[in-house]
């Protein structure tokens, strides 16, 4: 702003109003006044509020103290006889015979300074009186600092905020006046400066270093980042906030350690926790929340350090804590350090006794189970009865059943299932789908039916679409797709189905040979709000592909690049494989290059498939150059299956070197023969009666230990019995050498 405008700004702020009405004065307080300054303060305000003209009270205000003359200036109603005040002890400072140590002019201007902000008079401009100031080097107060601070980020004008800031004088920076400019830098995303900022307030000898509202700035906004790197460098700063006596509520360090893990890092949460822990302010929530994160990873190691550095510091693990590792513990497969864990626990051992409680006896019948060992598991509900006097829960029996379930000893669930009302429990859905889907996996549909019903009838528990889904693919796995049918329509009719009861009709008419069918499901599927996903596009695709109607899997395949669902190597490999044994290896390359410009990399049974349909077809030199290119160019080297494949074709076209030197190529790729590469071979050589490479690959054959099967017994025995060796096969067979004193090559 040029000195003209400020001066324009001036004299606009300087027209005089209309004096306020006495309803309007506010009342100076009696408590700290004699009477007489008082009856002179309130004469001397009573005087400025009824003439403009202050001429003749020129010695009475100038006589007053610099007390009095802010009193004053903070009764009047209007910024502008605030402002007029000012201007006047401004003006007249010079001749004042009161002894002032302090200016009191910068209080006078945080008094108009408040009025305009109140007022949010356009007469009054925020901006104008804030030029003002540096027109006329009027230093701002801390609250003039903070209100012309905050009108600047109100505005969006972050940058003035900063000048504001560093146009101050270092005394009036103090940590309102910092704390202010952090917040706005904060929320405006300036993290730098903020940091700057914060590194200024944590220096060890700060004049106004961080508080409490500090903190209560900068948490906020560690709780709603995402991680990046500007994150971790405020979080470094916590520690250094604790060394300045702020320390976070144990409610908001446990958010922090709890998003950290849930953001993969461990090791920062870690790092921080293990900081703040030297404060010996850390209680036992945020310990269990790194706990849970390590858990997570299944890092023993450092939930082992972790529980070291709680008992260092004196921090009492809780019945959460112990929940927790065994949890963890069980889901990695160590049932029996999580009972020995709870053992010590409950003895109190380790110095810590706590009763456990139900849940925490769950996870273990839960982690027993999962094992195969129900019967423990069921052993360990009754000594949570008889022991402890607890009542199993719904998921105790849950559990249990479960495992009996999933060990195929469905009499001993339903025996569990009976149990449970002389425990008062009552099953649910979830107790309805464990033992449906026991029976229907060890192919008890027909009993799973009925329970399901009788569950409908007898206990009210109508099932939900998991239970409708379970049944469906059961039905649908033994070719009953009427039944399953009748179960959709059952499920429509008293709940929306989901999408795996979609899906499961659809995979199970496509096994049953209905694409058509399971393509209709899919259109009803579509029309109830639902979208395909990619498993279901594969699974209609290769329906009609095995029922030879690649016309409709194209079309299929069309809809789902139309519907944004990207084919993945399961399509494309599907409809090379089909596309080649159909006999048109156009299309399927076509598919090859398109499946490369999606960017799915072709597979080991990508070149497998087409490998195969040449061979089959007759091409044995386009096989062979489609292996050629995958040995040069391709990352996906070649398996035993797709060697074997040129090798019994090379064999039955006579070219036995051919295939020997292949199968030399994959000793030097450390891909190992099996019993279908000797096969090939052997049948090879008897076609052109190599004995001498016969007896040689026989005995390969047992220094790997690669076991013939049947096929090889025939192939030797027709072919040694006719040139009269038996004996090298009776050798062969009993594993030992046969190559030496060969009769004929």
């Amino acid at each position: 702003m040029t000195k003209t405008q400020i001066t324009t700004s001036i004299q606009r702020l300087l027209k005089p109003h209309k004096p306020p009405t006495a309803t309007h004065l506010r009342r100076i307080s009696v408590a700290t006044q004699p009477p007489s300054q008082l009856e002179s303060i309130q004469s001397t305000f009573t005087n400025l509020n009824t003439t403009d003209d202050w001429t003749n009270f020129h010695q009475q205000i100038l006589s007053l103290p610099s007390e009095s003359l802010i009193k004053i200036s903070r009764q009047f109603n209007t910024s502008n006889k605030a402002l007029k005040f000012f201007h006047f002890i401004h003006d007249n400072a010079s001749s004042t015979t009161q002894s002032v140590s302090v200016s009191p002019l910068p209080s006078l201007f945080q008094a108009v300074i408040e009025l305009a902000i109140r007022e949010q008079d356009e007469s009054m401009s925020i901006v104008d009186l804030y030029n003002l100031s540096k027109e006329l080097k009027v230093s701002l107060t801390p609250i003039s600092a903070i209100i012309v601070i905050r009108y600047f980020s109100r505005v969006n004008k972050i940058q003035d905020c900063v000048s504001v800031y560093d146009g101050l004088d270092p005394n009036v920076k103090n940590v309102n006046v910092k704390n202010t400019l952090l917040d706005v830098l904060l929320k405006s995303d300036r993290f730098d400066h903020a940091r700057q900022l914060l590194d200024e307030m944590l220096e060890p000898n700060a004049n106004f270093p961080a508080n409490e509202a500090t903190l209560n700035i900068v948490f906020p906004v560690l709780l709603r980042w995402n991680w990046e790197k500007k994150s971790e460098e405020f979080i470094d700063l916590i520690p250094k906030l604790a060394i300045h006596g702020v320390f976070p509520s144990n409610i908001w360090l446990t958010q922090l350690i709890t998003k950290l893990c849930r953001s993969y890092r461990n090791d920062k949460a870690w790092e921080l926790l293990h900081e703040l822990m030297k404060f010996g302010k850390v209680n036992t929530e945020p310990c269990n929340a790194i706990l849970s994160g390590f858990g997570r990873e299944r890092n023993f190691e450092g939930i082992n350090l972790v529980l070291k550095e709680m008992k260092q510091n004196d921090i009492k693990p809780n019945i959460v804590t112990f929940g927790m590792l065994v949890n963890h513990m069980c889901k990695a497969r160590r049932v029996d350090d999580a009972l020995d864990m709870v053992k010590k626990m409950k003895e109190g051992t380790e110095g810590i006794c706590i009763k456990p409680d139900v849940i925490l006896y769950n996870t273990l019948i839960d982690g027993l189970c999962k094992m195969g060992r129900q019967e423990e598991g069921l052993a360990l509900m009754e000594q949570m009865k008889l022991e402890d006097g607890y009542v199993p829960s719904v998921v105790t029996y849950n559990c249990l059943i479960d495992g009996f379930c999933k060990s195929g000893e469905i009499e001993r669930a339903h025996q569990l299932f009976d149990e449970m009302h002389g425990d008062g429990v009552y099953p649910n859905v979830i107790t309805l789908n464990t033992l449906v889907d026991g029976m229907c996996k060890h192919g008890r549909i027909g009993n799973a039916m009925e329970f399901f019903r009788k569950m409908q009838e007898e206990k009210g528990i109508k099932g939900n679409a998991v239970t409708y889904s379970m049944l469906i693919s059961a039905f649908c796995s033994v070719n009953n797709i009427d039944k399953a049918m009748r179960l959709f329509d059952e499920m429509e009719s008293v709940g929306s189905p989901d999408t795996l009861a979609y899906y499961s009709l659809i995979s199970g008419l496509t096994i049953a040979g209905r694409p058509d069918d399971a393509s209709l499901i899919a259109s009803k599927m579509k029309k109830a709000g639902f979208k395909l996903d990619l498993l279901t596009y594969n699974t209609l695709i290769g329906g009609f592909c095995r029922r030879k109607k690649l016309d409709k899997a194209v079309e299929i395949l069309k809809e789902m690049e139309e519907t944004g669902v990207k084919a993945d190597s399961v399509t494309y490999n599907t409809l090379i494989s089909y596309f080649t044994q159909n006999g048109d290896f156009e299309t399927a390359h076509k598919f090859l290059k398109q499946m490369i410009v999606d960017g799915n990399v072709p597979t080991v049974v990508t070149y497998g498939t087409l490998i195969h349909a040449y061979c089959l077809a007759g091409k044995l030199d386009d096989a062979l150059n489609i292996f050629d290119e995958m040995i040069k160019s391709s990352k996906v080297p070649p398996n035993t299956v797709i060697y074997n494949i040129l090798i019994d074709c090379l064999c039955k076209r006579g070219k036995v070197e051919r295939a020997f030197s292949l199968m030399d190529g994959m000793l030097q790729k450390d891909v190992r023969p099996n019993t279908t590469t000797y096969n090939a071979m052997f049948k090879g050589l008897s076609n052109t009666n190599r004995l001498r490479d016969a007896f040689r690959l026989m005995d390969e054959m047992i220094q790997q230990a690669c076991n013939p099967d049947y096929v090889t017994f025939e192939i030797l025995n027709d072919w040694l019995s006719a040139v009269g060796e038996n004996e090298k096969l009776t050798k062969f067979m009993r594993g030992y050498q046969v190559s030496s004193a060969v009769s004929s090559a």
